[in-house]
């Protein structure tokens, strides 16, 4: 049985240095010359080339007192150094790329109004300065982007109401109103505006407690200034479903305004007059968070923060 030479049982063992110098030798093919590029001196560039094949377990040259040139070794080391340090080259502009925000990965948790609000603009946004940074999205209610932030599951959160915490700081992004959603032909769709009193007779069709509960404490808060608590006879767990049976005739319900930018068939949307109070979005984030990626995030945020660049809110 032939048995393989001892130095292809062990990873050859060299640096960077060593294999820049052989690049440079392979290059000019003289050690002179090489040995100026590298400001050495010849005796000391030869010894290093002799380390080298050492280390690698096979010459890599031909010598001859008139000429210096790779051998079959050579050529084929010399290949694969090119590309090692290649992407050492490019592992550290990613590196670098990286700390400065310009690379890396941020993770965002929105709920349903974020995203039909004024979060795809942000984001479009963002990518548009950043696009070598991977934006993972990520739907989670309210309450549960509360624990993905502490956990750090999440980098950021776009969620109903400000997250109130000694460890998160919170920006305010949007701000919506009551809507009335009606199924087309209902008798008061043909109303410019509503009272919320008016929907007090109504069924209706609400989102789901374990995924719209922070909304849900506002709407039954709208409801009660009008003086009744809404009838429900259908629950569904995203806008999707609630347009849908809205559209359907099941039910009416009260919702925020980005329902406007949906334009779902069979969904007439009517503003509430006396419904003073609104829907605030807010973005959080901790406040001790690391990532260069989220700081270039924020950046963004907080140029095109609704009303300019409101105060960052810590509680």
């Amino acid at each position: 049985m032939i048995q393989p030479p001892i130095a292809a049982l062990r990873p050859a063992k060299f640096d960077l240095r060593q294999a820049r110098a052989f690049l440079f030798v392979a290059e000019e093919l003289h050690f002179g010359r090489a040995a100026a590029r590298l400001f050495t001196t010849q005796p000391a560039l030869s010894r290093m080339i002799r380390n080298l094949e050492e280390a690698v377990g096979v010459p890599l040259f031909e010598r001859s007192t008139r000429r210096v040139r790779l051998n079959a070794a050579g050529e084929a080391f010399a290949a694969e150094c090119r590309l090692a340090l290649g992407h050492l080259g490019r592992a550290v502009s990613a590196a670098q790329s990286a700390a400065e925000g310009r690379e890396g990965r941020l993770r965002v948790g929105y709920m349903d109004f974020a995203i039909n609000g004024r979060l795809p603009q942000l984001l479009q946004a963002f990518r548009a300065r950043h696009p070598k940074v991977a934006v993972d999205l990520d739907y989670m209610p309210t309450a549960m982007q509360h624990s993905a932030l502490l956990e750090g599951r999440i980098d950021i959160g776009f969620l109903i109401g400000e997250f109130r915490s000694a460890k998160v700081l919170n920006l305010l992004v949007e701000q919506d109103d009551f809507v009335a959603l009606l199924p087309e032909g209902h008798v008061l769709a043909g109303r410019e505006r509503l009272l919320v009193g008016d929907l007090a007779a109504e069924p209706f069709v609400v989102g789901s407690e374990d995924t719209f509960s922070s909304f849900r404490t506002l709407m039954f808060s709208v409801c009660h200034t009008a003086g009744f608590f809404p009838h429900i006879v259908q629950q569904a767990s995203n806008t999707s479903g609630i347009l849908g049976m809205v559209a359907a005739g099941v039910g009416v319900t009260i919702f925020a305004g980005c329902a406007r930018n949906l334009r779902r068939a069979g969904v007439v949307v009517k503003p509430l007059a006396d419904a003073r109070d609104t829907i605030p979005t807010f973005a959080a984030w901790v406040s001790d968070h690391p990532s260069p990626v989220l700081q270039r995030f924020k950046d963004v945020l907080l140029a095109g923060a609704q009303g300019g660049v409101p105060a960052v809110r810590r509680r």
